[in-house]
């Protein structure tokens, strides 16, 4: 079973770290790829990642050793960002986790009395407060969000991933960057648009 999941792992990292690719593609093009070129670009990518190729491990074996497992929540939102109708996050969203990743590490790694941490490992509270979030999502009318809370805490329950504890499942580093990088551009864009207001509506 061990072995199992194992391999299971590696797919789902060979298909995220395909999907990031095609993502760093697009930036790069005019246009936007059609929906069967991005599945195949997926098939054909991920392949290559899980395959040895030479090598004593697969390529992405050396990547899930330098990342880990990846949360749900953010290969999810990857893997959604392929689909012809994807939205992006609500702002909202990005400021939450961005917020809560700032309060957790620090008093994960040992900063404080408290350790969040401990509660992903069967919290009631905590579980309860994660659903609340979800519930909030959909108030707020983004349904994507809580299906992809939902799968993070069905796929913590059957153990998923290696990992016991429903924080890895919800939040990881590069989640948090991204949240992060991504207020940081609203912002900027918000300043440069401000500064170019009052440039066109100076006096003279």
């Amino acid at each position: 079973m061990s072995a199992f999941m194992q391999t299971f792992a590696l797919i789902e990292l060979s298909i995220t770290c395909a999907v990031l690719c095609i993502w760093i593609l697009q930036k790069f093009s005019a246009n936007s790829f059609p929906f069967v070129v991005k599945v195949l670009l997926v098939l054909l990518i991920g392949n290559l990642l899980f395959w040895p190729l030479g090598m004593d491990l697969p390529l992405v074996a050396y990547v899930r050793g330098v990342t880990g497992d990846l949360s749900i929540v953010l290969t999810l939102l990857l893997w959604s960002s392929l689909l012809p109708a994807n939205k992006p996050a609500p702002i909202a969203f990005k400021l939450a986790v961005a917020t809560i990743a700032l309060c957790f590490y620090p008093f994960a790694l040992g900063v404080g009395m408290i350790d969040p941490y401990a509660w992903g490992y069967g919290s009631t509270i905590f579980l309860i407060s994660v659903l609340l979030f979800a519930v909030i999502c959909g108030l707020a009318n983004w349904v994507k969000g809580v299906w992809i809370i939902a799968i993070a805490i069905i796929a913590w329950s059957v153990h998923w991933h290696e990992s016991a504890n429903l924080w890895d499942y919800l939040l990881d580093p590069f989640l948090a960057i991204w949240a992060l990088i991504a207020l940081i551009n609203v912002l900027h864009r918000k300043r440069r648009d401000k500064a170019r207001a009052g440039y066109l509506f100076r006096p003279g």
